[in-house]
């Protein structure tokens, strides 16, 4: 693990039967890639010894840290760091996808990002269910995640965490996309907001994925096709609820995320596109976190930078899936 820093700091001491029970914060930063410590909370044990207190375990209190899984090697790209307990062959090949995927996102999103990319690779579903504090069975068929608190430019470094039962299971043109989708809420995290809708968000990040791939509408969102042509045409853009990784309907979710997104490119290009993500963060935040509200922002920033409100521009996505997959 390349730290740059690695300090504890003691916020909670009791004692135990055995001894000394302490919860305690551990900083630490990745070199090159977090600028502000990344705060992991551990439960030491500590027990008497001679006149001494020795550490008798150090466990995570939620989410597991990488090096708890096992002994971790470390890969360094272009422009990307690939961390993991996958075989070294794996983790070469997350760092030239991410190394291909970095300069394909910064054409589209600019230079306002750092321009790189920190990679986790566990060896397994089980291990990312710990890194993330969740259930296995949840994140089965999620290739990849970003993690990081949205809306925070000066936070820790986004950390991209692969499944590799679901990243390996795909095509190389799979691969590309994912990783290319995660590299776009890497290069978008500053301008991500907690009231930005997820069918922007995660509809961008497939639009620029898919970007120059030859991919027709049809190919990129079959199970929305399949949809469409059984008659069964959404009434309105996804919710936020609709992209939780147990939802049903997720694959129609992100597919009518990404053609929302791709409608905006293809009438009004690829700037209005990234203007419209980026004044959908300048807008709010909402009066309240009701979904009215949060919607409101949304139909600003579109008449803002699109000449349209949210109900038009439904209306409109509605009737181009009618034309395109019907």
């Amino acid at each position: 693990m390349p730290l740059a820093a690695y300090a504890h700091r003691l916020v909670r001491l009791e004692r135990t039967a055995a001894g000394l029970a302490a919860e305690v914060q551990l900083d630490h930063r990745i070199a090159g890639y977090d600028r502000l410590p990344s705060t992991a909370t551990r439960r030491f044990a500590l027990v008497p010894a001679g006149g001494r207190w020795l550490v008798a375990a150090d466990d995570p209190v939620g989410s597991a840290l990488l090096w708890d899984l096992g002994t971790v090697r470390a890969v360094h790209g272009r422009h990307s760091l690939v961390l993991g307990l996958a075989p070294e062959g794996d983790l070469r090949a997350l760092a030239r996808e991410a190394d291909r995927a970095v300069p394909a996102v910064g054409a589209v999103w600019g230079a306002g990002w750092a321009g790189r990319l920190l990679l986790y690779a566990p060896a397994s579903l089980d291990q990312l269910a710990r890194l993330l504090d969740a259930t296995a069975a949840d994140y089965r068929n999620i290739a990849a995640v970003t993690t990081a608190a949205p809306g925070a430019p000066a936070a820790p470094a986004d950390r991209i965490l692969v499944n590799p039962e679901a990243y390996h299971g795909l095509s190389t043109l799979g691969r590309r996309v994912v990783t290319a989708h995660e590299a776009v809420h890497v290069a978008t995290r500053a301008a991500t907001r907690p009231w930005t809708p997820l069918w922007l968000s995660e509809g961008a990040a497939d639009w620029t994925a898919y970007l120059g791939t030859g991919r027709t509408a049809r190919l990129v969102a079959p199970e929305l096709a399949a949809d469409v042509a059984a008659g069964r045409l959404p009434r309105a853009l996804p919710a936020d609820a609709d992209f939780a990784t147990t939802a049903t309907g997720l694959a129609q979710a992100y597919e009518s995320a990404w053609f929302a997104c791709d409608l905006v490119a293809r009438r009004h290009g690829p700037q209005r596109l990234t203007a419209l993500y980026r004044a959908v963060a300048a807008g709010g935040p909402p009066s309240s976190d009701r979904p009215a509200d949060r919607a409101a922002v949304v139909d600003r920033a579109l008449r803002r930078t699109l000449g349209t409100g949210l109900d038009a521009f439904t209306r409109d996505w509605r009737a181009a899936l009618r034309a395109a997959l019907g």
